[in-house]
């Protein structure tokens, strides 16, 4: 047998933690082994040790990659503050890693990171587990058999609890602006408008984000995109608007029918074959779209964790492959690039073309 495939963790107790399931999903992918820890929290450590089973444990992320040369680092905190110097870190020297979105907090720091990949040939794998379905295969190809018809526009919204607003199209926004760039490629400009308390954001509304989003201001987000062969995109959150069932999903809306594809690994994608997108109007019904196809049943497993595996396996032979994983930096930035565009569309109330000019600082900071 070959020799397994050598895991460092890194969490940040407290500030984090170990996201959802980046640290533990390494025991069901067998030519793995996690051999190490890292957390400057010691009880955090101490925990994660017994967790995963591992007698190394480190309070310096940095100590331990040198003592541990991993081949892969599970980069788990939620918090995006400590992202960037974690990431580069690893790439700098080759080092594969799988980690929790959202992917980093500036413009600045995406494009670092990009370059240091591209000088290493490190592989990043995001955790956007919707992006690793298996259905996307089978909603792109319903779009290029024409049952959708023509693309005319695309839909999301946030999951809108106490975090909606700016809080909330960082933090879940994120995964459906990496939907739309996975279904209508990289938009080409953004229009959008932050609001707080009923009036358009000002400078002294923007505080210090929650979880190390670096500024933040809003608790209403409007955005509106432009993508290639005229799709418009749309994204909004306002607090405390989360229905039951979510709204937490992107639609797809073309001249013969509307594809609904909730976030998640394996969700329940709905189909809808009816132009005027009223089934009520028109005696028309959902069907249930799966990894088999339209009307079929699933007959693979779902959720989160299956998600995980899925993405570490892609990365895995992303590696051996010598290619990007499904979800990666380039992606990564272009979601970042597609949130910044929000910020810097408001600032300068019109229209700002996509890539931004401006990379170096927040659009927020320039109010």
């Amino acid at each position: 047998m070959s020799e397994k495939i050598r895991v460092c963790v890194i969490g940040s107790t407290g500030r984090g933690d170990y996201g959802h399931g980046i640290d533990t999903v390494w025991k069901e992918v067998p030519e793995t082994t996690v051999v190490a820890v890292a957390d400057d929290n010691p009880a955090g450590r101490e925990a994660a040790m017994k967790r995963l089973g591992v007698d190394q444990g480190y309070a310096d992320y940095r100590h331990m990659i040198e003592k541990e040369r991993p081949t892969i680092v599970a980069l788990g905190p939620r918090w995006i503050d400590q992202h960037h110097a974690m990431l580069l870190h690893c790439v700098e020297r080759g080092i594969h890693v799988y980690m929790e979105k959202p992917f980093c907090r500036t413009l600045a720091e995406a494009d670092s990171l990009v370059k240091a990949c591209e000088a290493t040939h490190a592989r990043v794998a995001i955790a956007h587990q919707t992006r690793y379905c298996p259905i996307i295969p089978v909603v792109k190809k319903m779009i290029a058999d024409d049952l959708l018809g023509t693309i005319l526009e695309i839909r999301a919204r946030g999951k809108e609890d106490v975090r909606g607003g700016a809080e909330d199209l960082w933090v879940l926004g994120s995964h459906m602006l990496n939907l739309m760039q996975t279904f209508v490629g990289e938009p080409r400009s953004c229009f959008a408008s932050v609001w707080q308390g009923g009036r358009k954001a000002t400078k002294g509304d923007v505080v210090d984000g929650k979880e190390g989003l670096g500024p933040l201001a809003g608790d209403y987000v409007q955005a509106q995109y432009a993508f290639d062969q005229g799709v418009t995109g749309y994204f909004a959150s306002k607090k405390g608007m989360g229905g039951n069932p979510s709204r937490f999903a992107i639609q797809i809306y073309g001249s013969k029918g509307v594809i609904d594809y909730p976030s998640g690994y394996l969700p329940t994608v709905g189909f809808l074959a009816d132009p005027g997108w009223a089934p009520g109007r028109a005696n028309s019904s959902w069907k249930r779209v799966t990894s088999q196809g339209v009307d079929k049943l699933e007959t693979l497993p779902g959720g989160n964790a299956q998600g995980n595996v899925i993405a570490v396996r892609d990365l895995l032979a992303a590696i051996q492959e010598h290619r990007e994983p499904l979800c990666n930096v380039y992606e990564g930035r272009q979601t970042v690039e597609m949130i910044l565009g929000v910020f810097e569309s408001h600032r300068q109330g019109k229209p700002v073309a996509l890539p931004l000019e401006s990379r170096e600082k927040h659009p927020l900071s320039l109010l």
